[in-house]
């Protein structure tokens, strides 16, 4: 059973997965299957829509591609997990269980899309990973609008919208350092896609690093050049 919430000796479902440290081992609260899993951190590529999460993401991938799986978490963001509850929860364990199975492969997870530690942290399924470390990609304002403006219409990118993406980007570059654990902050504006990329690598090497996760040499050939677009991210 893959799913890390289900136990494999009695098939009961927990909904607060217990773990007993140093192994690690899940431990089933009803018949007390103990379970070995793989414990890795995970890494949240977040920030306000038009930061460049969507664009750094797939260059991520191909620099870090022997070392973790990059997703975007914005593909189960349908049906009912498109949920109007504060935090959104049922679509943050639902990734939160997601990558909790992709990581028994051996490979930790890099999300990318906006989310914030107290979205991640309360969660039963948080124990699922070692620790979660966030960085958040933001710009000033006014490049922001510009890029959420130029957007296609399909997106739908209203006056209103805009402006909510920006009071919540002008949060984030203030209160990140405050948050627990605090965001790492990479200002796009003036920054290529190589040199945004280049942060994003660096974090999660250093972060594979710290937890002792064997890795090999990666790729640090730049990406291509050019500034951060108007378009996804």
């Amino acid at each position: 059973m893959l799913d890390l919430k289900i136990c494999a000796g009695c098939g009961d479902r927990a909904e607060v997965p217990v773990v007993a440290e140093p192994e690690p081992v899940l431990v089933c609260q009803v018949c007390g299957h103990r379970r070995p899993f793989l414990r890795l951190p995970m890494f949240a590529l977040t920030g306000p829509s038009g930061a460049g999460k969507s664009t750094v993401g797939p260059e991520l991938a191909r620099v870090l591609a022997e070392h973790v799986v990059v997703l975007e978490q914005d593909v189960l963001w349908t049906g009912a997990l498109r949920e109007d509850v504060d935090g959104h929860p049922a679509f943050r364990s639902t990734w939160l269980r997601m990558a909790g199975m992709i990581q028994q492969n051996g490979r930790p997870v890099v999300l990318c899309g906006t989310v914030v530690p107290p979205e991640f942290e309360p969660l039963p399924e948080r124990v699922f990973f070692s620790e979660i470390r966030y960085l958040a990609l933001v710009a000033e304002p006014e490049a922001l609008d510009r890029r959420l403006r130029a957007r296609p219409a399909w997106r739908e990118w209203s006056p209103e919208r805009i402006e909510e993406m920006l009071e919540f980007n002008d949060w984030l570059r203030a209160e990140a350092a405050s948050l627990r654990p605090p965001v790492r902050l990479f200002d796009t504006t003036h920054a290529s896609l190589g040199e945004a990329v280049a942060v994003a690598r660096d974090w999660v090497l250093d972060g594979l690093a710290d937890a002792g996760v064997t890795t090999a040499s990666a790729d640090h050939s730049p990406a291509t050049p050019a500034r951060i677009p108007a378009g996804p991210g």
